[in-house]
C-alpha cells in the first residue's frame, strides 16, 4: 500500500510539473518525502523490492528533484530561466558529492574487513577504531536526509518564483555531503586504517603461538543455529587444556551468546588452514555444516562430532559422522543408534560422555504437594525439513492438547514452542498462534473466575516487590551479558568493544542468571499459563519448575529424563503405539498421546498420585540407557574423552617443531605483537592445562553393556 501510494505521489508530482499547478506539486513532493519515511523505517522488505525494480532510493530522489526542476522551469518566464542555471549546476554538484560519498565509504569498508574477526582477546595491535557514521554507510538514508534541504529548497522556490532558496538549500546539501566525504577519506590516511591483511593474519599466527589454544569448538551455520554452539559453550568453559570457539561466518560472532572463551572467526579457507600450525590437537563439532569438510582437511588436528541433541530421528545418526575421528554420545542407546543405522560409523570410534550440559537439570524432589497447581510444559518441535507429519505434534494435536490441560483448572501450562516452528510449513506457523491464542483467552477467564484451588492470594504489595526484584536483577544480568557495542558497529568496532573480559566475568553472569530465573518464576502469578519464548528462562529452567513434559520425538524428552519425571510425547504420525513405540526407544518410558487428546486427564492424574505412574521404574532404565551413569560425571566423561583424543593427535614437541618450522615468525611476532602480561601468564581459560583428575577414558571399542 505504501509503495502504491508512492508510486501515486510520483504521478501527481508529474502533473504538477508540467501543467504547472504549484499546490499539486508541493503537496505530491511531501506525500513522496512521508512514504519514503514510512518504507525505511518500517518496511525494509518493500524497499528491497523497488531496488530490484531498478527503482531505487537513489533513482526516485533524483526523480523528485528533477520533476522540482521542470516545475520551476515551466513556472518561469523564458528570461527568467537563466536564474535557475545555477542551483540546477549545485544539484548536479550535489548528486556528484554524494556518488563520491559511496565510492570512498566502500574503500574504508574494505580497509574495515579483517581476514580474521575476534572476542574476548586483546586486538588493540591492530589499530582498531569505531566504525564511521551509520549515515555515511548507508546511501539510501544519506541520499535521503543529505538530500532534504536540496528538496525543500526547490519546493520553496516553486512556491515563491524565487531562485534564492532554492540555491541555499542546494548549498547546504553540497555542504553536508563535502562534509561526509572529508569524514571517510580522513579513515584512508595511513595511521588512520586498521591494520592490513598480512599484518592482521601475522597477529593472528603470534596469537596463536602466544596463547597455545589445544582444544577448539568449530561452529559453521545459519543465522538461527546459533543455539547449537551456544548449548556447548558452558562445557568448553570447563575442559581441561585452553579452549577456544572457532566460527567461519562473520555474523556468527555476534549471535554467540555471552562467554569468556576467546572466540576467532576465521571466513576463509586459507585462514583456516593456519590452523594447521598452531597447536590445536581437537575439535568439538556441535553441528554439521558444508564448511565442515574444509577443517577436516588439517591433519594435525582430531576431530570429535557431539550433536546438538540427541533424539531418534535420522538427523540423530547422520552418515556425516564418519567422516569425523570419533562420535561422543551421551549413553549406550546412542551408541546402539549408530549400529542399527548402519551408516558407516564404526562402534570403536564411538564414545559415551553423557550430557554435561544436563548439569542444570535438578532431580524430582518429589510429586507435586496435594492441592496444588500441575505445572505442565508443552514443548513440541519444529515440523523439519522432510515433510514428515510426525515430526511436530503443533498442527496434528497442539490445539487438542492444549484444550486438554487448559481444561483442568489444577494445571499451570508453560507453553514453549521451538524456535524455528512455522519456517517451513506455514501451517505449523498458524496453529502456533492459535495455540498462544487459546492460553491468552484462558487467562482471561481464570483472572475474572474465583480461584479453583484453595491458598492464601498475593497481596499486590508482594507482586510490586517481585516485578521490582526481577526488574534490578534484569538490568544486572544485562549489564553482564551486553555486547557492550553502539547500534552501528561494524565488525572492527565490535572487536575493539569487545576486547579481553574482566577477571570473574563468567561467574558473575551465573550467578546473575541462576538469581534471575528464581526471581523470574516468583514473579509469575501461580494460577497464570505462561507462553516461554526467547533465550531467558531456559528450556532447563523450564525442567526445574514443570511436573510433567508434553513433547514430540527430539532431544527434549531425552533431557528431560536427566531430572526423572514423567513425560509424554504425541504419536502424529499414523502409527499404531506399539509401532511407535518400537521404531522410537526414547518413547519406552513414555505416555503416548493420541491427535485427540484423549489421554490427557488419565496421564494428569498419573502425575497427581504418584501411586499410579507405572513407569517411573522404565523411565529410570531408560535415562541410564540414554544419558549414561551419574558416575563419573558428564563433565569428567568429557574431559577423560578430551584427553584420550588429544593423545592420538601428533606429539607436542613434534606439532610445536613443525609449526615452528613452517612458521619461524610465530614466536618473534609473538613478543614484537601481543602484550607481556598475557605473555607472562600463558594462562587459559579452561580448568587446567594439561591432564588432571583420575578419570579414566571412556573406552572406545566395547560394546554397551
Amino acid at each position: 500500500m505504501t509503495a502504491a501510494f508512492l508510486a501515486a505521489a510520483f504521478v501527481a508530482q508529474t502533473v504538477g510539473a508540467l501543467l504547472p499547478d504549484v499546490p499539486l506539486l508541493l503537496a505530491a513532493t511531501a506525500a513522496s518525502l512521508t512514504a519514503e519515511g514510512v518504507l525505511s523505517r518500517w518496511q525494509p522488505v518493500v524497499l528491497a523490492l523497488l531496488a530490484k525494480s531498478h527503482a531505487d532510493l537513489t533513482v526516485r530522489h533524483i526523480l523528485r528533484d528533477l520533476l522540482l526542476v521542470v516545475g520551476l522551469l515551466r513556472l518561469g518566464e523564458q528570461d527568467r530561466e537563466p536564474q535557475f542555471a545555477w542551483p540546477v549546476a549545485g544539484l548536479l554538484v550535489f548528486y556528484a558529492l554524494h556518488c563520491a560519498v559511496q565510492a570512498v565509504s566502500v574503500l574504508v569498508r574494505r580497509t574495515r574487513t579483517l581476514p580474521v574477526l575476534t572476542r574476548n582477546i586483546d586486538a588493540s595491535a591492530l589499530r582498531l577504531s569505531p566504525a564511521p557514521a551509520a549515515l555515511l554507510r548507508r546511501p539510501g538514508r544519506r541520499l535521503l536526509l543529505l538530500g532534504l534541504p536540496a528538496t525543500a529548497g526547490l519546493a520553496t522556490a516553486a512556491a515563491t518564483r524565487e531562485a534564492l532558496p532554492a540555491a541555499a538549500g542546494i548549498a547546504v546539501s553540497a555542504v553536508l555531503a563535502a562534509a561526509g566525504l572529508g569524514a571517510l577519506l580522513v579513515r584512508l590516511l595511513p595511521s588512520r586504517r586498521p591494520a592490513g591483511e598480512q599484518e592482521v593474519l601475522d597477529w593472528f599466527d603470534a596469537w596463536l603461538a602466544d596463547h597455545r589454544p589445544t582444544v577448539g569448538l568449530y561452529f559453521s551455520g545459519g543465522a538461527s543455529s546459533a543455539y547449537q554452539a551456544n548449548m556447548w559453550l558452558e562445557t568448553m568453559s570447563r575442559l581441561d587444556g585452553r579452549p577456544v570457539v572457532i566460527l567461519r561466518e562473520r555474523f556468527m560472532v555476534a549471535k554467540l551468546a555471552a562467554t569468556d572463551l576467546p572466540v576467532v572467526c576465521l571466513p576463509k579457507v586459507s585462514t583456516l588452514m593456519r590452523l594447521e600450525h598452531s597447536t590445536l590437537r581437537v575439535l568439538i563439532h556441535p553441528s554439521n555444516s558444508g564448511k565442515t569438510s574444509q577443517v577436516l582437511r588439517i591433519p594435525t588436528i582430531r576431530h570429535a562430532f557431539v550433536n546438538h541433541g540427541e533424539s531418534d530421528k535420522l538427523s540423530s545418526c547422520n552418515p556425516y559422522a564418519k567422516a569425523y575421528d570419533e562420535v561422543w554420545v551421551a549413553g549406550p542407546e546412542a551408541r546402539e543408534r549408530y549400529a542399527r543405522a548402519g551408516v558407516g560409523v564404526e562402534d570403536k570410534d564411538v564414545v559415551e560422555i553423557g550430557r554435561p550440559q544436563l548439569d542444570a537439570v535438578r532431580p524430582r524432589s518429589g510429586p507435586p504437594a496435594p492441592g496444588t497447581r500441575i505445572t505442565v510444559l508443552y514443548a513440541p518441535t519444529w515440523e523439519g525439513w522432510d515433510g514428515n507429519p510426525g515430526n511436530s505434534s503443533v498442527v496434528a494435536a497442539g490445539e487438542n492438547l492444549v484444550r486438554a490441560l487448559l481444561a483442568d483448572p489444577g494445571v499451570r501450562l508453560l507453553y514453549k514452542p521451538h524456535p524455528l516452528t512455522g519456517s517451513v510449513e506455514p501451517a505449523a506457523g498458524a496453529a502456533d498462534r492459535r495455540i498462544r491464542e487459546l492460553i491468552r483467552t484462558a487467562n482471561r477467564e481464570r483472572s475474572t473466575a474465583p480461584a479453583a484451588l484453595p491458598g492464601p492470594a498475593r497481596s499486590a504489595a508482594e507482586r510490586d516487590r517481585s516485578a521490582a526484584e526481577l526488574e534490578r536483577l534484569t538490568a544486572e544480568l544485562d549489564r553482564l551479558t551486553a555486547a557492550g557495542v553502539r547500534e552501528g558497529a561494524d565488525q572492527v568496532e565490535r572487536m575493539l568493544v569487545q576486547s579481553a573480559p574482566p577477571p570473574g566475568r563468567a561467574e558473575a553472569v551465573a550467578r546473575a542468571a541462576a538469581a534471575w530465573e528464581e526471581a523470574y518464576w516468583a514473579s509469575l502469578p501461580r494460577e497464570e499459563h505462561q507462553v516461554v519464548t526467547g533465550a531467558r528462562p531456559t528450556l532447563y529452567s523450564c525442567f526445574n519448575v514443570a511436573d510433567l513434559l508434553i513433547s514430540d520425538v527430539s532431544s527434549v524428552i531425552s533431557d528431560f529424563l536427566a531430572g526423572g519425571k514423567p513425560y509424554a510425547v504425541a504419536n502424529t504420525g499414523g502409527m499404531s503405539e506399539d509401532a511407535f513405540r518400537a521404531a522410537f526407544p526414547t518413547v519406552a518410558a513414555a505416555t503416548v498421546l493420541a491427535p485427540d487428546a484423549s489421554g490427557v486427564p488419565a496421564l494428569l492424574e498419573t502425575v497427581r498420585h504418584p501411586e499410579r505412574d507405572e513407569l517411573a521404574d522404565a523411565r529410570a532404565e531408560l535415562r541410564l540407557r540414554l544419558l549414561g551413569p551419574d558416575e563419573p560425571t558428564a563433565q569428567e566423561r568429557c574431559n577423560a574423552a578430551l584427553r584420550a583424543l588429544s593423545a592420538a593427535a601428533p606429539d607436542d614437541g613434534e606439532h610445536r617443531d613443525r609449526a615452528e618450522a613452517r612458521h619461524p615468525r610465530s614466536r618473534r611476532l609473538a613478543e614484537d605483537l601481543l602484550p607481556a602480561p598475557r605473555r607472562a601468564s600463558g594462562a587459559g581459560t579452561g580448568a587446567g592445562d594439561g591432564p588432571t583428575g583420575s578419570v579414566t577414558p571412556p573406552s572406545r571399542s566395547a560394546p554397551p553393556g
